[in-house]
């Protein structure tokens, strides 16, 4: 602070400690005096309770309310600097309620059993994967994540009638299995953010049995609707008024459709961190296929599971380089990649064991059902890859050999991704030479190709050339050319034709994933969200 008066010059000059020193100048003469005045100010009673509440570690947001209180028509003293809010993690640890989506049978001793609907309390995240639960009797251990969620009334998956990874085709196929008036489940729409509902309508006597599909629509001051006479705080408010009322619906809705059948998700490993699976808990039952590195077993894990083992043969991988990079593929989870349960290293072959699909490969599944399948139930499937796709590139994980091959279908006929990222482990040089009749050259772009430069980018090329097979029904693609005189072609620009179940939306979506840089290609977030979109117009 600065007063002149007269030829004299004041100076004040504030100390961290709550002092003054004061310097005095006299401007008619060459000398300085200096004078220190050290002056000591009392804290304030307003600062001595905020010491006080700061000592105490009061919640954030209270302090603010009562700042505002006492601060409102005056200005603070104090200029010093408010500590800043605590993490809620050291106010106080929040327990989280969940419900169980499923049932689930303890595996290991330190495992904990799940009742559908019942309510569990977690404890500690482990990882992103397993959870400590605790019940209602008292009883802790570790549960799968994918079955449960938490349980509060705004949180529409502990409801039975939503669905949430459910395409159009998807949803239409479960409630004509159920045909009865008024059945319906509720889904995510194209429109992110909001839902449709689908709902099954009997036949009447001009008419057949039909499934319509409602949008439910929020307007601008958050409230959700389906007929804007009647506007909802909430979706699960909507869907009790029209479980009593149709109100513009052409059937009121009667009849949630739960989750399809007894299906269960897999999980991420039989337990957490339990990634080494003992040899003398599985049996062969059956041999079902045989694939790149050997035959592959319908088997069962401690006699109650199913499971799908892989008996590598020696010499055709790099087993040391596998075994370290399964433990992070155990972590990769979703409900469109087949799930890689763990390893077996105890005796050579060496066993890779897997979710097990009922209905085998995507490919021979489509051969066998050629001129069985509809086009929506086709466009179904490339909406299951794509989906599995995304959650890959979100993580930054690269298929490198993505084809119908190598996908396989469930019992409730969802497709899932197999065998991802396997290909760098393949010892075979006639598989990764270009030259090879077995490297995948028609489902490979020119940078990989050539140089042998994999990324998100040339697994899109490969599913534009899966979205192709999917739509011959199991055509080989380029079947009249051999590898040298496709490599020729897609060098000179030609491609793949237009199937003739695939209408030209399609063929659009496909041709973009073959454009000759890779930079120039859709990521599968953007596929992703187009095909949903030609779904929901079909």
């Amino acid at each position: 602070m600065l007063w002149t008066c007269g030829f004299l010059t004041v100076r004040m000059i504030c100390f961290s400690d709550n002092t003054f020193q004061s310097v005095f100048c006299c401007c008619c003469c060459c000398s300085v005096q200096k004078r220190r005045v050290r002056t000591q100010i009392n804290l304030s009673k307003d600062e001595e309770i905020s010491e006080k509440y700061n000592q105490h570690r009061r919640p954030w947001f209270g302090e603010q309310s009562r700042k505002k209180q006492s601060n409102r028509g005056r200005v603070q003293p104090s200029k010093r600097k408010p500590l800043p809010p605590l993490p809620l993690s050291e106010l106080a640890e929040a327990k989280i309620k969940v419900k169980a989506l499923y049932d689930f049978l303890p595996r290991e001793s330190g495992n904990l059993a799940l009742k559908r609907a019942e309510e569990y309390l977690i404890l500690e995240k482990c990882d992103p994967h397993w959870w400590k639960a605790r019940d209602r009797l008292g009883n802790e251990g570790l549960i799968p994540s994918n079955y449960v969620t938490e349980n509060k009334l705004t949180n529409l998956e502990i409801y039975e009638w939503y669905h949430k990874n459910i395409t159009r085709n998807q949803a239409e196929r479960l409630l004509r299995q159920e045909a009865k008036e008024g059945a319906f489940i509720v889904r995510d729409s194209r429109h992110l953010g909001s839902y449709t509902i689908s709902v099954f309508i009997k036949a009447r006597r001009s008419t057949e049995a039909m499934i319509k599909h409602y949008q439910i629509k929020r307007n601008d001051s958050g409230q959700w609707y389906v007929a804007e006479r009647h506007l909802f705080r909430s979706v699960p408010e909507l869907i009790w008024y029209h479980q009593h009322n149709a109100a513009g619906l052409m059937s009121r809705l009667r009849y949630p459709v739960g989750l399809m059948g007894s299906c269960l998700p897999a999980t991420a490993g039989f337990s957490y961190e339990k990634w080494e699976i003992n040899p003398s808990e599985l049996a062969f039952v059956k041999e079902i296929g045989s694939g790149q590195f050997g035959v592959v077993h319908l088997g069962e894990w401690r006699a109650h599971m199913q499971v799908a083992i892989k008996a590598i043969h020696e010499g055709s991988m790099s087993e040391e380089d596998f075994i370290e990079e399964a433990k992070v593929m155990m972590k990769l989870s979703h409900s469109r990649l087949v799930q890689l349960y763990g390893v077996c290293i105890q005796q050579k072959p060496i066993y890779i064991v897997t979710e097990f699909m009922e209905n085998g490969c995507l490919l021979n599944y489509l051969r066998e059902r050629k001129g069985n399948l509809k086009r929506e139930m086709l466009l179904s499937m490339c909406q299951d890859v794509c989906e599995g796709m995304e959650y890959l590139e979100r993580n930054c994980y690269i298929h490198r050999d993505l084809a119908a091959r190598n996908c396989l279908v469930s019992s409730a006929c969802i497709v899932k991704i197999s065998d991802f990222g396997m290909t760098r482990y393949v010892l075979d040089d006639e598989y990764i030479s270009s030259s090879g009749a077995k490297f995948p050259i028609k489902w490979s772009p020119p940078e990989v190709v050539h140089f042998n430069k994999y990324s998100s980018k040339s697994d899109v090329w490969s599913f534009g050339v899966l979205m192709w097979e999917v739509f011959t029904e199991g055509k080989m693609p380029f079947e009249n050319k051999s590898n040298l005189q496709v490599v020729e072609a897609i060098s000179k620009g030609f491609r793949l034709y237009r199937p003739h179940l695939a209408p030209m939306s399609i063929y659009e979506v496909m041709y973009s994933c073959w454009h000759a840089n890779a930079t120039g290609r859709p990521t599968f977030a953007e596929l992703l969200q187009i095909l949903t979109e030609i779904a929901e117009t079909w």
